[in-house]
């Protein structure tokens, strides 16, 4: 069987941040390399630089030294501009606080990285009831996030991470403010893409939720201090 390809590399990354006098050693020299079609978790406690790392990944930042490949292609060298580029066309991002536009619909909310993209209204709209059903709310496609529930705004914020067909999810504890059997149902729909074949890299401090996964990193004091594959 030919081995999978590398969807994502870590070599030697570190990252310092400059506050006042001080340096912080957020990364120390991080290498590491996800497969596609992974289910990785991230986890550590507040400090580790789980979420220093999951910046990095998601092109929100970029490192201090070492190298950041997506995709065959060096990211960590790029500009805000690139950076950018590369966020919209092959990155979904899945938060826990959800970030719906509250004026928005539905369907408007899973529509908005596509206007960015320049898709026109008809693909659109046929683009975000595809995902609706996806995620089983097409019945909620003109409702607004206030109307929803915990759960159902999640799963409209997991739709909008796919309205790009990203090659890369990136879920920021996608379950924190969520009780555990909405959670787990929100996770049942991040296993079903995981085994369409979706990549997807996710911090969580639970470790019910890290269970999910297909493999595991644990960081500590910016680095990686265990692997479970």
């Amino acid at each position: 069987m030919k081995d999978k390809k590398i969807v994502v590399e870590l070599s030697e990354v570190t990252k310092r941040y400059q506050i006042g006098t001080n340096v912080v050693h957020a990364l120390s020299g991080v290498s590491y390399a996800f497969e596609s079609g992974c289910f990785c978790s991230i986890q550590g406690q507040s400090g580790s630089g789980k979420s220093t790392m999951l910046n990095l990944l998601g092109c929100l930042d970029s490192p201090t030294s070492g190298s950041y490949f997506l995709n065959g292609q060096d990211v960590s060298k790029m500009d805000d501009e690139q950076l950018s580029a590369v966020r919209l066309s092959h990155i979904g991002f899945i938060f826990q606080s959800f970030h719906l536009i509250p004026q928005l619909t539905v369907s408007q909310n899973i529509q908005l990285p596509l206007s960015y993209l320049g898709w026109n209204k008809d693909k659109s709209e046929d683009r975000a009831r595809e995902l609706a059903t996806l995620v089983d709310l097409k019945d909620r496609m003109d409702h607004r996030p206030v109307e929803l529930s915990g759960g159902q705004q999640q799963r409209v914020a997991i739709a909008r991470s796919l309205a790009n067909n990203p090659k890369l999810i990136l879920a920021d504890e996608p379950t924190g403010n969520l009780d555990s059997a909405t959670g787990g149902q929100v996770m049942e729909v991040l296993l079903e893409l995981n085994r369409q074949g979706k990549t997807i890299i996710m911090v969580t401090h639970t470790s019910e939720i890290a269970a999910h996964a297909t493999s595991a990193i644990h960081m500590l004091d910016g680095k990686i201090d265990r692997i479970k594959s």
